[in-house]
């Protein structure tokens, strides 16, 4: 009959997981004492996929672990009896408690109706998050994003969070200084045009302006599917050109962004951007081949550079940080972080130069720098000086 009760309670915790009524579990009266308190489970998940989180409370600590559904039911009915004496399952209708006596034996199961104030929802953790983007408009399924009706689909989940994060990026960038509503913004290097279409959106639809953005792409075929979906989409002012970024003139640019250009394109971007005195410049590099190739550390650095691995990353570093020195003694206020995270791609760090007034001692930094690694020149330096 015992464990006929606890069968039944654990049934109980299961069955409540698959409808989606469960709202948490406390398991509490210790057996042995011990500087062990409590257990608290709630439903979470991650990766799209039902998890029960436990937080195992100690006099002095927490901790917690999460466990697939079947396990977590294993580890509660381990902890039955042998660990706790008393059980109390909440779900969105229901009080179910279990109580052992002292010897942790003759469990009593008893079940009453109640009204809790939580929700049988999944913990915030684990919500949607609430997006700038919305999902039913019709680029995102011409860029197999979505499926027709508007929903993300599985294989677009990553793209579309990456597409997201980017414009919250760009969205905080435009709180710290006003462009024109009808700003110039050219995307170099946009591809398939992920990034441009979605930034377009978001400046018509959710700030009201009026900008003309360009989207310039070496391949042709790729500038002719962008126009094409842009017509259809609706989006009179949002152009791709099929043009080398070195050809690039214009007369006013209020924004320039380039992502995973390649080593020297992106200086070739930035010195664009600043030439043209654009109030924001974002890019985001990709390989970084010029400083490499002139690394000769004549200082305590030169027996670790002797490692490739640590070459590169030394090369990446001294690349990107002369980058936005140079960024700051142009008159643009720096930073530099992580765009997106390192699983979907190594090439992850962004800088942003927004608009400011120059730092004249940067450019002595940069001279130490380099003469510190036995660099001759930085790409950007040469252009900027051009």
């Amino acid at each position: 009959m015992a464990e006929e009760k606890m069968i039944q309670f654990l049934n109980k915790i299961t069955e409540n997981v698959g409808n989606q009524t469960f709202i948490k579990l406390t398991l509490s009266k210790p057996k042995l004492h011990s500087d062990l308190q409590n257990i608290y489970a709630r439903l979470i998940e991650i990766k799209n996929k039902p998890k029960i989180s436990f937080t195992i409370r100690y006099k002095t600590r927490d901790e917690v672990k999460n466990y697939d559904i079947t396990e977590g039911v294993d580890f509660i009915k381990n902890q039955l009896g042998s660990s706790f004496l008393n059980a109390v399952l909440i779900n969105s209708d229901s009080e179910t408690t279990l109580v052992f006596n002292k010897k942790g034996e003759n469990p009593n199961l008893t079940t009453r109706k109640s009204t809790p104030s939580q929700s049988p929802i999944l913990n915030a953790h684990n919500k949607e998050k609430k997006r700038l983007l919305d999902s039913s408009q019709p680029y995102f399924h011409a860029l197999d994003i979505t499926d027709t009706h508007g929903n993300v689909t599985p294989t677009g989940q990553k793209k579309f969070k990456q597409i997201n994060k980017y414009i919250e990026i760009i969205d905080s960038l435009l709180k710290e200084i006003t462009l024109p509503n009808d700003a110039v913004i050219a995307d170099f290097g946009s591809g398939k045009g992920y990034l441009t279409f979605a930034l377009y959106d978001h400046l018509v639809n959710n700030l009201k302006t009026t900008p003309s953005v360009f989207g310039f792409e070496l391949r042709e075929n790729l500038t002719q599917f962008c126009n094409e979906l842009a017509q259809k989409s609706g989006f009179s002012l949002l152009n791709f050109i099929a043009q080398d970024i070195n050809d690039y003139k214009t007369e006013r640019l209020d924004m320039l962004i380039a992502l995973h250009a390649c080593d020297i394109a992106t200086d070739v971007a930035i010195a664009k951007g600043i030439q043209a005195n654009a109030k924001i410049i974002v890019v985001a590099p990709c390989c970084h081949k010029q400083i490499r190739k002139q690394l000769h550390a004549q200082n305590e650095m030169q027996p670790i550079l002797k490692y490739g691995i640590l070459e590169e990353r030394q090369a990446e570093l001294l690349t990107d940080g002369i980058r936005a020195l140079l960024l700051e003694a142009n008159g643009y206020k720096t930073k530099v972080f992580e765009f997106i995270s390192t699983e979907h791609t190594p090439k992850n760090v962004m800088i942003v130069g927004i608009k400011s007034t120059p730092k004249i001692e940067a450019l002595a930094q940069v001279k130490a720098i380099k003469k510190h690694y036995g660099i001759e020149y930085h790409a950007l330096e040469k252009m900027l000086d051009k």
